[in-house]
């Protein structure tokens, strides 16, 4: 697998085949992990930025991370593909 591919909803990176997210057909999706996506669609649609960024902390806590990974991870979601429609011009 050439280059490296991090999920654009969650930010896991997918350095393994088993991780990417798949499409209807069963092809792989390059785009998201099979935690965010599956056969074709999001496995939770209606999941907001800010329930991803406090879902994304506590996990990371469990997984006692340094704060300082926290915090960078954190501040890369608004900017990825599932959440940069957010993003408003200032």
């Amino acid at each position: 697998m050439s280059g490296k591919y991090y999920c654009q909803s969650c930010s896991l990176p997918m350095d393994s085949p088993e991780l990417f997210g798949t499409e209807k057909d069963g092809t792989r999706n390059n785009d998201y992990c099979k935690y965010c996506y599956a056969n074709g669609e999001f496995t939770n649609p209606d999941l907001t930025l800010d329930e991803m960024i406090e879902h994304m902390m506590k996990r990371m806590e469990n997984d006692r991370l340094p704060q300082d990974v926290i915090e960078v991870a954190i501040s890369r979601l608004p900017f990825l593909k599932r959440w940069s429609s957010n993003i408003t011009a200032v």
